[in-house]
């Protein structure tokens, strides 16, 4: 079997968008599209990428990455419609980035080693954001990422002109500080308040991951991957017996519970 030129696959997948558009022959629904009601797909797309590399699922990926590559051609179509750019542009910006980035690689710059291209590529970002006349500590960080993803990387920012807490410790003594402001509030369980205090205790977790060099959407994911795991566990541990959790005790399940976790631990 021949390999398939990169360059005519996507040709091919640039057309059949086209195709997907075009005001009298293309698909209804995808006429109807627009940037505001795709982009919710694009974001879907990115985490199952995502998902089958922490699955190691190398057979799934290339499908999926396909999946994210689709969502990118079909917003620079429309843009192509709307006389905005075209995906030709895209890949043009991306690639004029790296290059400018990278002088190390592309240019005369000395060569670096992975903490100095990691604090060129911030002052590369952050003079782009001068140019692009984004000022203050926190410009450029999206609003639309995850919350814990937004909070390790705002106080990133903010850390970087000083306004951080000294170690882990000191993070762990404010997050003792925010429990004890939630449980004074629970008295009057006023829902705005409530909120306040629950993300201030967010808020406070995602920073200590932050000082403890961990990715807090990680940290969480792979929290609710070893719940439902667990809870999994349990479920069928009852029903091999002929029960239902439903039917069973708060102390039933809190037993269950704990016989998996002792399972896992090889106890």
């Amino acid at each position: 079997m021949p390999i398939p030129s990169p360059e005519a696959e996507l040709r091919r997948l640039i057309d059949i968008m086209a195709a997907l558009r075009d005001p009298d022959t293309g698909c209804p629904w995808d006429k109807l599209q627009t940037f505001a009601t795709i982009a919710p797909y694009t974001i879907e797309e990115a985490y199952e990428v995502a998902d089958a590399i922490a699955q190691h699922d190398l057979t799934a990926l290339p499908d999926e990455l396909g999946d994210l590559l689709f969502q990118v051609v079909y917003h620079a179509r429309m843009a192509e419609e709307a006389g905005h750019f075209a995906f030709a542009d895209v890949a043009k910006a991306i690639s004029d980035k790296m290059i400018r980035r990278h002088p190390h690689v592309f240019g005369d710059a000395a060569a670096r080693d992975a903490a100095a291209q990691t604090a060129a590529w911030e002052a590369q970002k952050a003079t782009e954001r001068a140019a692009r006349r984004e000022t203050g500590t926190l410009a450029g960080v999206p609003l639309a990422l995850p919350a814990l993803t937004r909070a390790a990387k705002i106080t990133n920012r903010a850390a970087r002109v000083g306004f951080d807490w000294p170690n882990a410790e000191a993070v762990l003594d404010k997050l003792d500080e925010e429990v004890a402001e939630l449980k004074a509030e629970l008295p009057g369980a006023d829902p705005a308040r409530l909120m306040d205090e629950v993300g201030d205790m967010l808020f406070v977790l995602a920073n200590l991951a932050r000082k403890l060099n961990l990715d807090p959407e990680a940290c969480l994911r792979h929290a609710n991957d070893k719940f439902s795991r667990r809870f999994n566990a349990m479920e069928q541990s009852f029903e091999s017996r002929g029960q239902s959790l439903k039917g069973a005790s708060l102390d039933a399940m809190e037993a269950g519970w704990q016989a998996v976790k002792t399972r896992e631990r090889g106890g």
